[in-house]
């Protein structure tokens, strides 16, 4: 079996397997790339291991004109760029201590012991720079292939090594999993036993992966099965995810977005529970906002944007049980519209707060007229 693609046939890519080859090493590609490569969706990312060490790789790299980066080379990482492409290299390892939150790794010279201490069998998937697929514990393409989701070995095992592995089993169901198989049942079983260990987790890292998981196609079998076992009231205490399936289904063809998604759940301390950085903190803010205002969709498209009223109108939607209503065209023109008016028009017949009360009377006027007064008849009611 072969992995094909412009990403591994790339001449920058290949140079950079060729570097470690040449030097007595094996290169292989790993992970996410593989993985996507041999489904069909995008690579992003490209990973390499290989059994040279850190410093060899920095050696290596430099000799052949690349540009080496030791961005995580304490964990056996140095990022190579080649051809303006950042390749990740890491060097085999193996496990030597964990708390649930970090490992101590040692290095290896075994593909077999790299692979075992990954997370799921369709990530233990690697392939050699001709794209000549290896697996090499016998499972990750067998399950690739079924669109099942299973920790390697011993799932609590595996949890308790990284207690973010909880939430990675649900993000990576809702991104490659089978739902009318529904979750590997021993992995859901560890995952209800060990729900605790979701505490010693940051909630930066917390955060990152649940924005993952409400950027699938489809996320909310897994937030489902995340409220039944528990794992949904540990991150998010206020949350509930009985109405997601049906914001899902009515946002059709309109892309995912996260927020929109966040806000569906209903947690009123979400931006504090999963740490969002100050925009998406506003973004949620602002949907919330719209749910439970009663400002008109053109408005809030010309106050806030187009993407901002079509949110709102599917939270208002799933909340209030009402079909879904969006044209398009009016609030496309209403997130482009302008107030004709400024502060100087009023002048000097206002100043001051009484300028300000001016302007907001005959903004909102205008808005209510639906933007077809124009600036004459502005004028003409100061």
């Amino acid at each position: 079996m072969r992995i094909t693609g412009d990403w591994i046939t790339d001449p920058a890519t290949q140079k950079v397997c060729a570097m470690l080859q040449a030097g007595g090493h094996q290169a292989f590609f790993v992970g996410g790339c593989v993985r996507n490569a041999l489904i069909g969706t995008g690579v992003a990312d490209i990973d390499i291991c290989t059994d040279a060490h850190p410093d060899r790789v920095m050696e290596l790299a430099a000799a052949a004109g690349l540009k080496p980066v030791p961005t995580g080379i304490d964990h056996g990482t140095i990022t190579v760029v080649s051809g303006g492409i950042p390749h990740e290299v890491t060097t085999f390892r193996r496990d030597v201590e964990t708390d649930g939150r970090r490992a101590v790794v040692a290095f290896s010279d075994d593909i077999q012991e790299d692979a075992k201490r990954r997370d799921f069998t369709m990530n233990a998937l690697y392939s050699r720079a001709d794209g000549t697929v290896v697996d090499p514990l016998g499972q990750g393409v067998a399950d690739l292939q079924r669109r099942h989701v299973r920790f390697i070995e011993d799932p609590e095992q595996r949890i308790r090594e990284d207690y973010l592995r909880i939430l990675r089993f649900f993000r990576f169901y809702a991104w490659y999993g089978d739902p009318d198989e529904g979750l590997d049942s021993e992995g859901l079983a560890a995952v209800a036993e060990n729900t605790e260990g979701l505490a010693q987790l940051s909630v930066e890292r917390i955060g990152a992966e649940m924005r993952k998981l409400l950027s699938a196609p489809d996320p909310a079998p897994a937030l489902a099965a995340m409220q039944a076992c528990g794992v949904l009231t540990r991150i998010l205490p206020g949350a509930d995810a009985t109405q997601l399936a049906v914001l899902v289904h009515l946002e059709g063809g309109i892309p995912p977005a996260p927020m929109r998604r966040l806000a569906c759940l209903g947690d009123a301390q979400a931006a504090t529970h999963l740490r969002l950085s100050n925009a998406q903190a506003r973004e949620l803010a602002h949907l919330r906002e719209g749910l439970e205002t009663t400002l008109s969709l053109p408005e809030i498209a010309y106050r806030q944007g187009m993407d901002m009223a079509v949110n709102v109108a599917l939270l208002r939607a799933v909340a209030f049980e009402m079909p879904l209503v969006l044209n398009r065209d009016e609030l496309a023109q209403a997130a482009a519209v302008q107030f004709p008016l400024t502060g100087k028009d009023l002048m000097p017949d206002y100043a001051g707060p009484a300028l300000g009360a001016k302007l907001k009377e005959l903004e909102r006027a205008w808005i209510e007229s639906g933007f077809a007064l124009d600036r004459a008849a502005l004028l003409a009611r100061r």
